[in-house]
């Protein structure tokens, strides 16, 4: 009863809870799919507005500002005039011929190095060791011997935002590179991505930081001595700048790990070498992972309430179906088992004994005349006695069968001779013993046993029920009121 019971329990509280797993995983997944499209959408709103802000600026100057292209392009000519006239740039005053153009100079020589500037913090400057990529520009660029201005960019050493235009001298010696801030001006003031930057970096928790690329990897609006890009950042933003994709990667920011998106941008007004730009957004995700969280959290509870209520409900139904399922395999009578379950029960010790296993057939000597002279009343209460006493001298695993009238069977899985004998004989003295205490059949009642053992006499359980059967006849025909385990003797005796 309680195995069945405990059984049933088990299959419906394993049903109840696939189900409500079911049902709480669903609604989990679908609460953490939409935390996440919604964070996504988060972050494609983010980009769409630094990307925006960047177009705008770009728009701006190249509808509003052609003319300081063009001012760049007279004043550079006339410089290489200037320097046709007296190519010693230690007799130029640069900070006059600042004030006459409008523009800071800059001459870089043959090995790309700032060896003269009306701004003296960038003297000195190597293209080669500190901007690869702009120093094959450069480079490009004294071959060509035209002019060319570029669009936004920055001053390395203060991160300002310029514009730059570069053209060689005649004898390709040098090329003279012409600054212009942006910061200053109206457009800029007007259409000021920095500050759009620095607003979406306050508005937003899940940004740590947000940096506006140039080819060589550095922050517009940062001076170049700020910490660069680590080694991974900086394989990142390569892979987006070349192949125009996005990428991701994870790695530190401080004390925490962060999640840096690159976006490739591309703008449609500067034709010049800033072109090309790589929009850097490290996102912490902490709203993210708090979202869920909490709510995982949240299916945990709901998940634990569902199955404690489906633990309960299963717990109630498994004992009100098991009462009716508990009739079915048991005696009414004596609460043993019945022939019902006999069979898959011997199936089942058989198939998992590794061992000697008994099958013990128990049968009462002339019951049948109790029933005849006193009543099936005291027939009843006898049989009753009987399995009580059957049951107090086997072992625990022993499983004692009432297969029918005066029929009982004893299963012994891991056993051996020696303890099946003497269960034997235990259960014919304690059947003596039954028999004393009702009233009026003592000396009428004994009992017979036949044993059948596996694997000696077989394993298959009508094979060994047959053998056992063969042995309980020879006990009866011996005189009753003893066991024999079977030979091959009594197979031929019935046979």
């Amino acid at each position: 009863m309680v195995r069945i019971r405990l059984k049933l329990t088990i299959v419906m509280i394993v049903f109840a809870v696939v189900i409500s797993l079911v049902n709480t995983t669903v609604d989990y997944l679908r609460l953490r799919e939409q935390a996440i499209d919604n964070n996504q959408f988060q972050v494609k709103q983010i980009e769409e507005s630094i990307v925006q802000s960047i177009k705008n600026i770009e728009k701006a100057y190249y509808f509003f500002d052609q003319d300081t292209s063009k001012k760049m392009e007279s004043s550079s000519k006339y410089l290489i005039d200037l320097y046709e006239e007296n190519p010693y740039f230690d007799n130029w005053d640069f900070d006059e011929l600042k004030k006459l153009i409008g523009f800071d100079i800059y001459i870089i020589n043959e090995n790309n190095e700032i060896t003269h500037s009306s701004f003296i913090e960038d003297v000195g400057l190597d293209f080669t060791v500190c901007c690869g990529k702009l120093a094959k520009i450069i480079e490009d660029r004294r071959n060509s011997g035209e002019f060319f201005s570029d669009g936004l960019d920055i001053e390395q050493k203060t991160g300002e935002i310029k514009k730059y235009s570069y053209m060689a001298t005649p004898d390709k010696k040098f090329v003279i590179e012409l600054g212009y801030s942006l910061q200053d001006g109206t457009i800029f003031n007007e259409y000021n991505f920095l500050q759009v930057k620095h607003e979406l970096e306050e508005k937003y928790s899940s940004i740590d930081e947000v940096n506006i690329l140039n080819i060589g990897g550095f922050s517009l609006g940062e001076p170049i001595n700020k910490v660069g890009l680590s080694k991974d950042r900086r394989a990142a933003f390569e892979k987006t700048l070349q192949s125009g994709q996005q990428f991701e990667i994870t790695c530190k920011l401080g004390n925490e790990r962060v999640l840096y998106r690159y976006v490739p941008y591309t703008s449609a007004y500067d034709l010049g070498s800033t072109k090309s730009k790589v929009i850097e957004i490290a996102y912490n995700q902490k709203e993210l992972q708090s979202l869920l969280h909490n709510n995982y959290k949240l299916y945990v509870v709901q998940f634990s309430i569902v199955l404690l209520g489906a633990t309960i409900i299963s717990f109630i139904i498994s004992n009100w179906i098991s009462k009716p399922m508990h009739l079915a395999f048991h005696d009414s009578l004596t609460g043993l088992k019945n022939r019902a379950a006999f069979n898959e029960i011997l199936e089942d010790k058989i198939a998992e004994n590794k061992s000697t296993l008994a099958l013990m057939i128990i049968d009462l000597d002339d019951f049948k005349l109790v029933n005849d002279t006193f009543g099936h009343t005291v027939g009843d209460q006898l049989l009753k006695q009987v399995a009580q006493n059957i049951q107090s001298v086997i072992r625990k695993e022993d499983i004692a069968i009432r297969l029918g009238g005066d029929e009982f069977v004893l299963i012994m899985p891991s056993t051996n001779r020696e303890e099946v004998t003497y269960i034997a004989e235990s259960v014919i003295e304690r059947i003596k013993e039954a028999v004393k205490h009702i009233e009026k059949v003592d000396g009428i009642i004994s009992a017979s046993i036949g044993i059948a053992l596996t694997p000696e006499h077989g394993d298959d359980p009508e094979l060994l029920y047959r053998k056992a059967d063969y042995a309980l006849y020879s006990s009866k025909n011996k005189g009753k009121n003893q066991y024999h385990i079977f030979t091959k003797n009594h197979e031929l005796k019935m046979g």
